[in-house]
């Protein structure tokens, strides 16, 4: 694990965790690169052998179609790479996606003159491309760090196994600007964010440029202690500002208070900005990395 040490002394994740609520990542919104959120309406009437709850349900699968379609299209017009294989291989990853609703924003029963009773309902929605295909469009040399190309940011650390007192750096890289938020994950499932941070809130990066953390104002260090073991560290990023969860400051770092089933959600419950490819439609990029190291007290 880590102890954070910072100006005022060593904090060790571990012992605060009555001060805090400390989670672990919810299994609903499990490790996936990259994805598009977005939102989406679908509509659906009653029939002779639908009922309301059958409309409703056939409501909010024309929402995820269309989610789908839309995301589709944005990723390919609005990533601007004029490339064929490219283009066939995001409209291949994206004709299998999957749709995950973060939350439904409306939804309600009108009167249609001609269908008679009708539903309507509009969700936020993340469409995660199939995994292959997305993994084929990652692996090009030149999309990594193409601005043009779909939102790719990498996540590494100095060393891929640590000792009791070494000091870890960490390092994000991102082939467009983006917002990020990284969290790290001790051996124990203990949790915290350290970026943004008390002393660096930014969270807005230029693409194309290597960061470091802890670096600049950072007020910490991160120093390998117990409990030893498998550890990771993720970086949240999107082409829009990430949802805010609930954080309480200690020291140089953020611990978080959200409870676990809730993280996933808030942290893509994004505010969509942009560029659109339609006339209320908005649709922003998401991507996640993870590095995982080791830590332990002596080779």
């Amino acid at each position: 694990m880590l102890a954070i040490k910072s100006k005022t002394g060593r904090i060790n994740v571990a012992r605060i965790a009555a001060l805090v609520f400390l989670f672990i990542i919810s299994s609903s919104y499990a490790y996936a690169s990259q994805s598009t959120i977005t939102e989406a309406e679908g509509y659906a009437c009653m029939g002779e052998d639908r009922s309301r709850r059958r409309t409703e349900l056939a409501a909010l699968e024309a929402a995820k179609r269309n989610a789908i379609e839309f995301a589709s299209t944005y990723m390919t017009s609005e990533t601007h790479v004029k490339d064929f294989e490219l283009e066939k291989d995001l409209v291949s990853a994206y004709a299998n996606a999957t749709v995950k609703v973060i939350k439904e924003l409306e939804k309600s029963w009108y009167k249609d003159v001609n269908a008679g009773d009708c539903f309507r309902v509009k969700i936020k929605v993340e469409v995660i491309p199939d995994k292959k295909a997305m993994d084929k469009v990652s692996k090009r040399k030149d999309v990594a760090d193409d601005p043009s190309a779909p939102l790719h940011v990498r996540l590494w650390t100095d060393k891929k196994e640590y000792e009791r007192g070494d000091r870890m750096r960490i390092y994000i890289k991102g082939n467009k600007p983006f917002y990020a938020r990284v969290i790290y994950m001790d051996a124990a499932g203990k949790m915290v964010q350290i970026l943004p941070n008390p002393y660096r809130n930014e969270n807005y990066f230029q693409g194309g440029t290597i960061y470091e953390i802890p670096s600049g104002n950072d007020r910490f260090d991160l120093e390998i202690s117990p409990p030893f073991g498998e550890e990771n560290i993720t970086v949240y990023a999107s082409t829009s500002p990430l949802g805010d969860i609930d954080l309480h400051s200690q020291g140089g770092v953020y611990f978080v208070k959200t409870k676990a089933n809730d993280i996933g959600a808030r942290t893509r419950g994004i505010k969509l900005t942009g560029k659109s490819t339609g006339k209320s439609n908005y649709a922003s990029e998401f991507y996640e990395d993870k590095a995982e190291v080791k830590t332990r007290s002596v080779k």
